[in-house]
């Protein structure tokens, strides 16, 4: 018969307890899979108001570079393009925003070109993917007043944001 050694081995006799046993291991994944069914919803929720802040204050941010633009180029009035803004023309926005995506929101400018110069324009901000990027949709124009939609592109006749 063979001795068993101080720490203990294989042949000794004695079971040794190290590690988790199945059914341990199946209750962890079970409590992690539970946490993540409650916390994903919530982080895809904080992700959608996030998104939709950004929308928002990239608007602010487009109005506030219209009317600077306007202002130096009186001849002009209000670009002619949403790019006209960025670092590529007069600086006033960045190139993300410039190029008319940004935050899982997409910008759609359009000058009023009936007016030299121009003396409008619109600017609407839609999710990429209703409900995934975000849920509202927001309109603005010259009048610098941002309004909402919650199931389809914002307009003129939509609520105000307060």
């Amino acid at each position: 018969m063979r001795k068993a050694t101080q720490h203990g081995d294989r042949h000794s006799g004695t079971k040794s307890a190290k590690g988790f046993s199945l059914i341990e291991l199946l209750i962890v994944v079970a409590i992690i899979l539970i946490i993540a069914a409650i916390a994903i919803p919530n982080f895809i929720h904080a992700k959608m108001a996030a998104n939709e802040s950004a929308a928002v204050s990239s608007i602010h941010a487009i109005n506030t570079a219209e009317i600077t633009y306007s202002s130096a180029n009186p001849l002009i009035g209000f670009s002619v393009l949403l790019s006209d803004l960025g670092p590529a023309g007069a600086g006033y926005i960045d190139n993300v925003l410039a190029a008319g995506t940004k935050s899982g929101y997409m910008f759609t400018y359009v000058q009023n070109a009936a007016d030299v110069p121009s003396e409008g324009y619109t600017i609407n901000a839609d999710p990429i993917t209703r409900g995934v990027t975000g849920q509202r949709s927001f309109y603005s124009d010259q009048q610098n007043q941002t309004h909402y939609n919650l199931t389809a592109p914002a307009s003129a006749t939509d609520p105000a944001i307060q």
